[in-house]
């Protein structure tokens, strides 16, 4: 007699779950020993591509104000041959990515830094380069007497890859500290990440971000500062909102066709981000996350390789399973993130204070609720 074996998908947190996790210091991942390998090791190479990312970004800050033609812009270690014709083959970094997430920053717009950035000292400052500029630019002053607004804007797109790099200089620190702590024996489980996380968002919280370029033997502030932007509630709170949660939609998976309404109107309801992100069509033309998982896997180390060789396909879809993992260590950042800005310490006995932590683990919660949490068992 043949009986038919009973499947039982598996349950997913609730809302309920999930504030639970995030009052208790529970980490939002199952803490277990395979999702610490992943974790760990994914952001270890994530790191490394970072500090590629990081330096690439702050050096077109220095250098490609107004550039109309920033061809050269990946070369920020310099130019030569050689190194175009790596970049040709794509033996290189892919910057790219780094440009798709500066665009969902600049696009979105959330956070004080956008306030800033719509702000008249702000306005005053991109007028007075652009009058230093346009002196001796004569495509600047024609293309900015035609189009009043374009130069502005483009300063402003600026602003945010430098602000980027100094954000993802930040991570890719704390991404490598976490593998050293880890190749020590500090980090044993999933809640160690998730500490060093929140310790190191914490411990950067109050950096002040500034920016300021030489322009005709002038130095200008763009963002000077008496602006009091600071690292965590000004750029990285809002990279979260806009690369986590938002993102934008890869070109040939939905239509941009206003008559299909696959794309809403109000970019406050996409949910396009990395925690909602569908892991399978990760390496498909046109979806920028394959250049981020490319990079990856040209950094990384031997005991994630080993372990995917045992897991899913082996080597032949290493690319997607690196994408399964990256999306696991990004809601452990979300996690330190949500830990890093709870308004009072979980072990508060005030009421006022319990309620207040309650409203934060509720909201963001909330917003959990649609993301990919298959990922967190």
């Amino acid at each position: 007699m043949i009986t038919a074996r009973a499947s039982f998908a598996p349950v997913l947190p609730d809302q309920g779950e999930l504030m639970r996790r995030l009052l208790s210091d529970i980490p939002l991942l199952a803490d277990t020993p395979d999702h610490l390998i992943q974790v760990v090791n994914i952001l270890e190479s994530y790191g490394i591509v970072l500090d590629a990312y990081s330096k690439n970004l702050v050096d077109q800050g220095k250098k490609q104000l107004l550039n109309p033609f920033p061809v050269f812009r990946f070369f920020h270690e310099g130019f030569s041959p050689k190194r175009l014709w790596d970049h040709l083959l794509g033996d290189r970094i892919n910057f790219e990515y780094a440009e798709y997430c500066q665009k969902a920053m600049f696009w979105h717009g959330t956070g004080g830094l956008d306030a800033y950035l719509d702000s008249k000292a702000f306005q005053e400052a991109c007028q007075w380069i652009i009058r230093l500029k346009a002196r001796r630019d004569p495509l600047l002053a024609l293309i900015n007497g035609l189009y009043p607004g374009f130069a502005p804007e483009s300063i402003r797109s600026l602003t945010t890859i430098y602000c980027l790099g100094l954000f993802w200089r930040v991570m890719s620190d704390m991404f490598v500290g976490l593998a050293h702590r880890y190749a020590t024996r500090e980090i044993a489980c999933i809640r160690d990440v998730v500490h060093h996380i929140r310790d190191g968002l914490v411990a950067a919280a109050a950096n002040p971000i500034t920016y300021k370029v030489n322009v005709a033997e002038k130095e200008i502030w763009i963002l000077p500062p008496e602006a009091g932007l600071t690292f965590l509630a000004d750029v990285a709170v809002p990279y979260v909102e806009a690369v986590f949660f938002r993102g934008m939609p890869f070109l040939g998976t939905v239509s941009y066709n206003a008559q299909a309404r696959q794309i809403s109107p109000d970019i406050s309801d996409f949910k396009y981000g990395a925690l909602y992100a569908d892991p399978i069509p990760s390496m498909g033309a046109g979806i920028p996350p394959s250049l981020c998982m490319k990079d990856m896997f040209r950094h990384l180390p031997e005991e994630l390789s080993s372990w995917y060789d045992n897991h899913g396909r082996g080597q032949v879809d290493v690319h997607v399973q690196i994408c399964v993992s990256f999306q696991k260590s990004m809601f452990c950042v979300t996690n330190g993130a949500i830990a890093g800005t709870m308004p009072y310490p979980l072990n508060v006995t005030d009421l006022n204070q319990q309620m207040a932590n309650r409203a934060h683990a509720e909201a963001w919660s909330s917003r959990l609720l649609g993301c990919q949490r298959e990922a967190l068992l």
